[in-house]
């Protein structure tokens, strides 16, 4: 902490800017018009990577070249420098992507040299949770950017060319909580309006469907996937839709959970709902992504986060083959921190995909500035980016100017981008990469607000649930603190008690080979490491044990003093955030931003001390 005030106070610049309003995100290009271009012709995706460079490109001359005997992917080849640019593809889209990369080298004050990239994941995707009525769940930017029936062209347009820019090439448009009325002539005619518009930009769309679809709507009097008339219902469907949008991607599925609609209504398998549907999707290269996101009635008595794995590893390797499972990054629910599911784990034969979850519907909504780019990474430390098959964020997206209601949230779309593009970036390098995009290179600013970043998450996790606590969030909106939320007539599951069990003796989820044995799900070394109170990671200490008040840290000091430090350390992070903000980074930037960006930090340093106080008195109470 101490390097870092040295740091802030080494800050001299001033300069003054005009104000923004954040709509523009990290494509804040000065049209230039110097570049002279030279590109095949035909193709719209070219089109727009010629037009970008003949806008934006500082140098003189470019050539876009199409190269079929390169590897079949989304990637590309730059040869040459600002005088003599040469970007080369197998595929149209490759060479937007290429123009992209050229524009962000040219935005962040960095060296054109040769260099040949491809995406990491073939499948890139956003789920947005948007509702037929504009509202989004979990949404905090405002409404829907689909404006079903009077669609915003050009606002859908400037979304493709964002997503683009960082490589994201699918869009699932609804919720998965999926109204039937999705798959309704009159939707899917706007749903082909927005498929026209994302496809130059390399966007494929996706949609989330209601398993019931067919018998809401009235066409079958069942669901159940083994009935004949469902299946031809769907392979009509199909038909139909891809009749309208022939590069459709797919369907995203949530069954049978949160009262979810699914095959085990009609004692079916997860496996025979989705191989029925993608067998209705298979001849037109379409796939299912089913969501292990379950629990509830079929598992009473288990341990929650167990629950996933008990129902799905039975059923690995019975899936189609156009068929992956896509389960979030914990097992339980977005959590400020879980360990990684171990789905990942336990399900081999199947295709997988992670859910990461780029709204933060448990970091303090779009109120609170958290960087979750470290939160991925720790999640990539244990699951291979190699084992599996895409990755889906749900977006943060709405019809706010600054699209995510915080500038600050904009760092977390731009940064899943980046890494489904290529994990293996620091959290560190994409930061910086987007504040120099975003704000300005002034490597004061720029250093300072990369460290702030960096730390924002851990402070997050010691703000609100510290050393392995979790889900004690207020019911139903998640905002803010109630360690002491129970009510009769919820599922227990949704309860805080549920999950800290503190008690006079301790606090803690007994999740040991001697309590819900949610270890044993674990490959080795973790699974062994976690059982033990001794060799547990501390950070995860309360997810896996029931630990005494007094148990002594590694640190030496209690538990509860422990607890008591992490909430301090976690509010004194964010004072500083804010401190730093409001008194050195205002001369740096717009006055908008700098203001609209102090207002929620004021927030934030509210909402920290308020989780430190209500927690720390709940449980001091609990302990006495």
């Amino acid at each position: 902490m101490k390097k870092l005030f040295i740091t802030i106070l080494t800050v001299l610049t001033v300069t003054f800017a005009q104000s923004e309003d954040g709509h523009r995100l990290w494509l804040r290009y000065d049209i230039n018009r110097s570049a002279q271009v030279e590109a095949p012709a035909g193709s719209p995706t070219i089109t727009i990577a010629k037009s970008e460079l003949e806008n934006y490109f500082q140098g003189s001359h470019v050539m876009l070249r199409i190269d079929p005997t390169l590897p079949d992917d989304d990637g590309f080849t730059i040869r040459g420098g600002d005088d003599q640019l040469v970007i080369t593809a197998r595929h149209d889209i490759g060479l937007l992507y290429g123009a992209y990369e050229v524009l962000r080298l040219q935005a962040t004050d960095r060296r054109i040299t040769d260099e040949t990239q491809k995406p990491f994941f073939k499948l890139r995707l956003l789920n947005h949770w948007d509702n037929l009525d504009g509202s989004i769940e979990r949404g905090y930017a405002g409404n829907s950017i689909f404006e079903w029936f009077h669609l915003n062209e050009q606002l859908i347009r400037d979304y493709a060319r964002a997503n683009a820019s960082i490589g994201i090439n699918g869009s699932v448009l609804n919720n998965v909580n999926a109204s039937p009325k999705m798959l309704t002539k009159e939707y899917l005619r706007e749903v082909k309006k927005i498929a026209d518009i994302l496809r130059p930009y390399g966007i494929r769309v996706f949609l989330s469907i209601n398993f019931a679809t067919p018998m809401a709507l009235g066409y079958t009097k069942t669901a159940d996937p083994k009935d004949a008339s469902v299946a031809r219902w769907w392979k009509s469907k199909a038909r139909e839709i891809y009749k309208l949008v022939p590069d459709f991607g797919g369907f995203l599925v949530k069954a049978n959970s949160e009262g979810q609609p699914g095959p085990g209504d009609y004692h079916r398998s997860h496996a025979d709902g989705a191989n029925m549907l993608a067998e209705a999707l298979e001849p037109f290269g379409g796939i299912v992504m089913w969501r292990c996101f379950v629990y509830g009635a079929n598992h009473k008595g288990e341990d929650r986060v167990k629950q996933a794995v008990s129902e799905f590893k039975p059923l690995d390797g019975q899936f189609h083959h156009n068929v992956i499972l896509q389960t979030k990054n914990g097992p339980l629910d977005f959590q400020p921190r879980e360990p990684y599911s171990p789905i990942f784990d336990q399900i081999r034969e199947t295709p997988n995909m992670v859910e990461l979850q780029i709204t933060q519907e448990y970091l303090g909504h779009s109120k609170h500035l958290v960087y979750l780019a470290p939160m991925w990474k720790e999640f990539f430390q244990f699951v291979e980016p190699q084992w599996l098959s895409g990755v889906a964020g749900v977006a943060n997206i709405g019809k706010d100017t600054n699209w995510c209601g915080h500038h600050f949230a904009q760092a977390n779309w731009y940064a899943f981008g980046r890494l489904a593009w290529d994990p293996s970036l620091t959290s560190e390098a994409i930061a910086r990469e987007w504040l120099e995009q975003t704000f300005t290179t002034d490597e004061n600013f720029v250093f300072t607000m990369v460290t702030l970043m960096e730390g924002s998450r851990e402070a997050c996790v010691n703000y609100m649930m510290p050393l392995g606590l979790h889900h004690i969030f207020k019911f139903d909106h998640h905002y803010g603190p109630e360690p002491d939320g129970f009510k009769a007539d919820y599922p227990i599951e949704w309860c805080p008690v549920y999950y800290h069990k503190a008690d006079k003796n301790g606090i803690g989820f007994d999740r040991t080979s001697q309590g819900s044995d949610a270890v044993s799900q674990y490959r080795e070394p973790y699974a062994s490491q976690y059982d033990k109170l001794e060799t547990c990671p501390e950070e995860l200490l309360l997810w896996f044990h029931h630990v005494p008040w007094d148990y002594k840290m590694k640190d030496g000091s209690t538990l509860w003093e422990s607890m008591q430090y992490a909430y301090n350390s976690g509010v004194i992070y964010v004072e500083a955030m804010h401190n730093t903000w409001h008194t050195l980074m205002r001369h740096y930037i717009d006055d908008q931003r700098w203001r609209e960006v102090d207002e929620r930090l004021e927030i934030q340093e509210e909402s920290a001390k308020e989780w430190r106080d209500v927690c720390l008195k709940y449980f001091g109470e609990v302990r006495e």
